[in-house]
């Protein structure tokens, strides 16, 4: 079993910055690719930005130049810096990783942009 658990939400005016965390822990070898999805009141699931091993990143559009995300390998961590947050942001955020054929959650951190 892998447990994520996330870190670093909060309350930000628009045009502020957070960065998120997310930790994987028990059995990680073998973790594959990991990211963030995030979840607004009524709204499906969407994706935010996910990383692999190596270092490649793939973004949301409605994110791409104002969030970066990165790992450390040594660390099972990955992280997720939000600059030029806006209202719509606003959401619960989830950290997902890939171990072996299997894909686990984290449960949530919430982010709130104040316009």
């Amino acid at each position: 079993q892998v447990q994520l658990v996330e870190s670093g939400g909060g309350l930000v005016q628009a045009g502020g910055s957070l960065r998120l965390s997310c930790v994987a822990s028990g059995t990680v070898f073998g973790i594959n690719v990991m990211g963030w999805y995030r979840q607004a009141p009524g709204k499906q699931r969407e994706l935010v930005a996910i990383i692999t091993p190596g270092g490649s990143a793939t973004y949301a559009d409605s994110v791409k130049g104002r969030f970066t995300i990165s790992r450390d390998n040594a660390k099972n961590t990955v992280y997720v810096q939000m600059n030029s947050l806006k209202f719509e942001d606003t959401a619960v955020y989830y950290c997902n990783a890939f171990v072996m054929t299997r894909s686990y959650w984290g449960q949530g951190t919430q982010v709130t942009v104040s316009s």
